[in-house]
């Protein structure tokens, strides 16, 4: 297209006018900035010791000015290179036709409302990634709206430059996409919000107060949909959810870095980013040391054993049978509890009968967690003892009146009506006392019996005690429980042990407010058992989960979900949604990822890659480790252009010793673990495990003795690898059987 052409001039105009009107913005949020903190110096400066009100006031006032200034400020900074990325003609029922820019954030001109800038999260945004050419409908607010949309128009815009645009349909190829994803594997996370495609934005809209799952092939663009999803989320809900009260939980602190740079872009930023072991960690406030969850993985894969015992602790710990325990472990706490309950006295009145009070505990009360439960049953007592106290003293002075006048008027010898009076006014006024005083302590001193429980210790109880175990798993034989037991003579704590924590927690103390997180996305869901979902949901009383996940790329299936069915009955509001077409890599290395996906026992569909070609992928024969074979193709690869290289490994043990053999021959190399940093400079070494969630511009997958064997565990390690790389993969290795094919 010449650049020389009319329209050309026209969309260069008014990217250059969008710009100058955001610079003026700018300068103007700059000045509001200043002047808001020099009148909050000055509001500090005339704080008056005794009469502040005035001024603390005009610091609050202000201090909302400043953060409004600020906000706006950093909003305009982040997208002044690329304000936006596409336009819709468009014309409402009713209303005249206008033309809609679309970008990451909304911007309106202050005098005339018009909007400049459309946020791809409103509703009339939908119209472009939704929308066929013609009459449509969209929702508002579910209310259905009626237009027709003339044109969809893209545009490419770098460092605030109009490089082109074009004009598409749903009969067009998307040529951005096709751009995008020929890109860089750094850059597409950030630029993927121009890019939507229609099953992918049905995803992100879909009802946001429903729970979700999806069953998403690799390089579908599962995390990225997650992260949008967030980010409108907060658009629509966000009055009525803070940023703070949303978590994503991702796999590992490497998978947090790696979108690090993504939420701010859509302007999430205060989210919970964590991990399920240190959420849980920080909820129930205690710090364990817990085994590497990959040694388990580890030891599989390098032991070359697929045969899982019968009785399999793990798959057990994440089970819901192991909730039930649970639950009648709690029952059996609850039910030694309630055997505690007397009546309440004051003195020898009785104010409270015990089975009032153990209704209360084990019936009106039990939708609360038990220790609350006697929180509030405390508050029960000293309201009642403070009810009760008033009626019992009144009828002791009117008891003691009536003794003292009787004696008065009754008894005839001075000497003997004296000592009968005096003796009993003394009596009055010791013991009224007594009980005004007993009664401040009386909840205090009833409640004392019902010590509170330290769970890690309850729950080292429990898997460490026959006794209680035999009553809590009746479904065990006494074989198993044995097996069980010597499992748990040293102490020593496992990521399976986090959901039995968590849940009794929930159940005994409740999760704390700060850690009460009311919309969770949880990314790379196939590796959660059912329990692990299970006590999240329980303990957050929430089922506003988002979950993406891949069961091909399963790999700690040992522990872990095999099938999605079991995730939908624990959330029967949940809607389930497939995305099969993979976004990432060329259709020449999908179709040889879809090999080893065909041998899968999940019986997965094949992935359907978009139509994006590529080298085939080439297989470099070397019968064992040679590090000249992996440099000499590195320096191809890195000669090509490419910036993110990776090389990877079966396990761990062989990441390490290619890395050391590397870096001894010079190679600038950095062995990925779960807290590294992404240096693309550097050729990336990752075991397998690892490198799920990841992806990078070109691969390397290096495997000698021992091969990826024809298991479920290794088959997964295997597909995950091949899907990693965008545009080149290479396998190095004895023979292509290394590779299963």
């Amino acid at each position: 297209m010449s650049q020389q052409t009319a329209e050309y001039q026209k969309e260069a105009a008014r990217l250059k006018h969008t710009k100058e009107y955001m610079n003026i913005l700018l300068t103007e949020s700059e000045r509001d900035l200043q002047s808001s903190q020099e009148k909050i110096r000055s509001a500090m400066a005339n704080l008056e010791y005794i009469d502040s009100s005035d001024s603390y006031l005009n610091i609050l006032t202000n201090s909302r000015f400043f953060e409004m200034a600020r906000t706006q400020k950093e909003a305009l900074e982040a997208v002044m290179n690329k304000p936006y990325f596409a336009r819709i003609h468009f014309q409402r029922e009713g209303e005249p036709e206008e033309f809609l820019y679309i970008g990451k954030t909304s911007l309106f001109h202050r005098d005339t409302h018009e909007p400049i800038i459309v946020d791809w999260r409103s509703p009339v945004a939908n119209v472009y990634y939704d929308g066929r050419l013609g009459d449509l409908t969209y929702q508002v607010r579910d209310e259905e709206h009626s237009g027709h949309l003339f044109s969809k128009r893209q545009y490419k815009i770098e460092s605030g430059e109009l490089l082109d645009y074009r004009d598409i349909d749903l009969t067009t190829n998307d040529e951005l996409l096709q751009e995008a994803l020929e890109g860089k594997a750094d850059v597409r996370l950030t630029e993927i919000v121009s890019t939507i495609q229609k099953e992918q934005n049905e995803i992100i809209r879909a009802h946001l107060r429903q729970p979700i799952l999806v069953q998403g092939a690799a390089g579908s663009g599962k995390t990225t949909i997650a992260l949008h999803r967030i980010s409108y989320f907060l658009y629509t809900m966000g009055e009525h959810f803070k940023p703070e009260q949303l978590m994503i939980l991702a796999p590992n602190k490497l998978f947090i870095e790696y979108i690090g740079d993504v939420l701010p872009e859509l302007g999430v930023d205060r989210i919970c980013q964590t991990t399920y072991a240190e959420y849980v960690q920080n909820a129930i406030g205690i710090k364990l040391k817990l085994q590497n969850p990959n040694e388990q993985l580890e030891s599989i894969v390098e032991n070359n054993t697929d045969m899982l015992p019968r009785f399999n602790i793990p798959q057990i710990k994440g089970s819901l049978l192991y909730r039930d325990i649970m639950d009648r472990y709690t029952a059996m706490h609850e039910q030694k509890l309630a055997a505690l309950f007397e009546d309440v006295f004051i003195e020898k009145y009785r104010i409270l009968r015990a089975s009032h009070l153990k209704k209360l505990f084990l019936v009106e009360f039990a939708y609360m967690p038990i220790e609350k439960r006697l929180e509030r049953i405390k508050k029960v007592i000293q309201t009642e003892v403070k009810r009760k106290t008033a009626a019992v003293l009144n009828t002791l002075n009117a008891k003691y009146e009536e003794i003292i006048g009787r004696a008065l008027n009754g008894i005839r010898d001075d000497a003997k009506r004296r000592r009968v009076v005096t003796k009993y006014i003394d009596e009055r006024d010791e013991r009224i006392p007594k009980i005004k005083q007993e009664v401040k302590s009386t909840a205090t001193l009833y409640m004392r019996k019902f010590e509170k429980v330290k769970i890690k210790i309850m729950y080292r109880e429990l898997v460490t005690n026959r006794m209680l175990l035999s009553e809590a798993a009746p479904e065990w034989s006494l074989e198993e429980i044995e097996m069980f037991l010597s499992a748990h003579r040293k102490e020593a704590w496992v990521l399976e042990d986090l959901a039995a924590l968590y849940y009794l927690h929930a159940r005994i103390k409740g999760v704390p407010d700060k850690w009460k997180m009311r919309v969770i996305f949880i990314d790379e869901a196939q590796d959660y058992s059912l329990f692990q979902l299970a006590a999240l949901k329980a303990g957050l009383e929430t089922d506003m989960f988002t979950m993406v996940g891949d069961l091909a790329q399963g790999i700690h299936s040992y522990r872990s979900l095999t099938e999605w069915e079991s995730v939908l009955k624990l959330f029967p509001r949940a809607t389930y949604a497939t995305l099969q077409k993979s976004y990432r890599t060329t259709i020449e290395i999908m179709n040889t990822a879809n090999k080893i996906l065909a041998k899968m026992d999940e019986n997965l569909p094949l992935v359907e890659p978009v139509v994006r070609h590529g080298k085939p992928p080439v297989f470099i024969p070397c019968p064992a480790f040679d590090e000249n074979v992996i440099i000499e193709t590195y320096r191809t690869i890195r000669s090509s252009g490419h910036r993110s290289i990776a090389l990877i490994t079966k396990t761990t043990s062989e990441a390490k010793k290619f890395a050391a053999a590397l870096v001894k021959a010079n190679i600038e190399a950095e062995l990925l673990d779960e807290t590294a940093a992404l240096d693309q400079s550097k050729l990336l070494i990752v075991p397998s495990h690892l490198a799920k969630g990841l992806e990078f511009d070109a691969v390397m997958i290096a495997a000698f003795d021992p091969p990826f064997y024809d298991h479920p565990v290794d088959r997964k390690l295997l597909y995950v690898a091949l899907t990693r790389a965008m545009h080149e993969l290479y396998l190095i290795g004895p023979n292509e059987e290394t590779f299963l094919l």
